[in-house]
């Protein structure tokens, strides 16, 4: 009972911040809009895997020396908001289609492969250091000293799927054609909207943190 009382603790907590608009919310409508359902799907499993880099900080304690180091984590948080400005400006730079590629699969209006999806979402979500502290602070108050290190594992792959699923959820619907449909010709303004937010993101990262 213990162990389930703290499994419901840390759900909960997670889905309330996966569901929050962020970095990773902002590059999955990205990809999903601009290039097609599969670049979005493994650009979600991307930022699920992630998520493993940041359990793996909180069980092996780094992510409480990068909290209780101001130097490391400023550095840390710097290399953080340069990426997102990266994805940022890169989709502020979108231009309009022609009518008639609407409805042409995504892998024929643009180039983004397999690999370059995976990572986009892995690193996004890896460099972002208050998921890091999210997840230090989800661990150190929801779970107890005295759980066994199995269970805490249990734990992040719980996570890492969760996160995952939703975001594929949500690269699932945004790719349908109806949704394609509706957003028409105007992908683009899509897609710098999700570019404006990501470089307000790096901002917030660096001035406002």
């Amino acid at each position: 009972m213990q162990y389930w009382a703290e499994f419901v603790t840390i759900a909960v907590v997670h889905l309330l911040a996966v569901a929050s608009p962020g970095p990773d919310f902002a590059v999955v409508v990205k990809h999903s809009i601009s290039y097609g359902r599969r670049a979005a799907l493994l650009t979600s499993i991307g930022i699920g895997l992630g998520i493993a880099l940041h359990v793996a900080y909180s069980l092996l304690g780094i992510g409480l020396l990068i909290k209780t180091t101001p130097l490391l984590y400023q550095a840390f948080t710097f290399v953080a908001a340069g990426y997102l400005l990266y994805l940022g400006w890169g989709a502020l730079q979108s231009k309009p289609t022609r009518l008639d590629e609407v409805n042409e699969p995504a892998s024929q209006q643009v180039a983004l492969s397999d690999k370059k999806a995976f990572w986009i979402g892995l690193l996004t979500n890896g460099l972002n250091p208050k998921a890091t502290l999210f997840f230090l602070s989800v661990f150190a108050v929801a779970v107890s000293v005295e759980t066994p290190l199995s269970v805490k594992v249990a734990y992040g792959v719980y996570l890492c799927f969760a996160t995952a699923l939703w975001f594929c959820l949500l690269s699932l619907f945004l790719s349908t054609k109806r949704v394609r449909a509706f957003i028409g010709d105007n992908g683009y303004l899509f897609d710098r909207v999700m570019g404006g937010i990501l470089v307000a993101l790096a901002i917030k990262l660096v001035f406002f943190n």
